[in-house]
């Protein structure tokens, strides 16, 4: 199967589960959740879904396992809306790119910082 089909088929899963998300279901341990990338497996068995999940660490824990106990009735949903042969198996992974591209901004400034009171040192002298 061609990796084109994949990422089209990945696209389309992507959008539905967010609109599931947003407009179908109905679980209160669901916190703010953004979908953010889903990647299909070749013969499209699989959607490992991308998640990132907002709030303190009990209320992203409580997101992530309320999302993998409605793995199966979005799967039945993503089904019945996209009209494929077989439904692809969803798994949810929490995607923690947001985080780590904040730790990395705030690692930069306090670089930039020590760079600036070094410089400012050196000029006195």
């Amino acid at each position: 199967m061609s990796p084109g089909r994949e990422k089209r088929v990945g696209v389309l899963v992507q959008q539905e589960i967010a609109s599931l998300l947003t407009h179908g279901l109905k679980d209160p341990r669901i916190g703010f959740v953004s979908v953010m990338h889903v990647r299909m497996s070749p013969d499209l068995r699989y959607a490992n879904v991308y998640v990132s999940l907002l709030g303190d660490e009990k209320d992203r824990t409580s997101s992530l396992v309320a999302l993998r106990n409605s793995a199966k009735w979005l799967r039945g949903q993503i089904g019945r809306r996209l009209r494929m042969r077989y439904a692809p198996e969803i798994r949810f992974f929490e995607d923690t790119s947001i985080d780590d591209a904040f730790r990395l901004e705030e690692i930069f400034r306090e670089i930039h910082a020590e760079e600036d009171d070094e410089g400012e040192e050196n000029a006195g002298d």
